[in-house]
């Protein structure tokens, strides 16, 4: 079963990927929300040497996301905050 969910999951993500960026917001962001329970799985079932490998390949994929959210989470500024006119 975790097989089939990680393989759906991968095929999701490939074809999110191929979409045009602004219709992959929402399924991306549901693509992100389930990632840390099927890594946590993969995890469980086949030893965390597994689940870090799969952890990597995640963060890999969604660096940018996740750099975002970090920064907007600390508060920091993030890309198209910017409110100073370039001269």
């Amino acid at each position: 079963m975790l097989i089939y969910a990680v393989a759906i999951w991968v095929f999701a993500a490939t074809i999110v990927a191929l979409l045009p960026m602004r219709r992959q917001f929402v399924p991306g962001v549901v693509l992100l929300a389930a990632a840390p329970f099927l890594i946590a799985w993969v995890g469980w079932v086949y030893g965390w040497v597994a689940g870090l490998l799969a952890l990597a390949g995640f963060v890999s994929m969604f660096r940018n996301p996740l750099r975002y959210f970090y920064k907007k989470f600390r508060g920091q500024e993030t890309l198209g905050q910017k409110t100073e006119v370039p001269k």
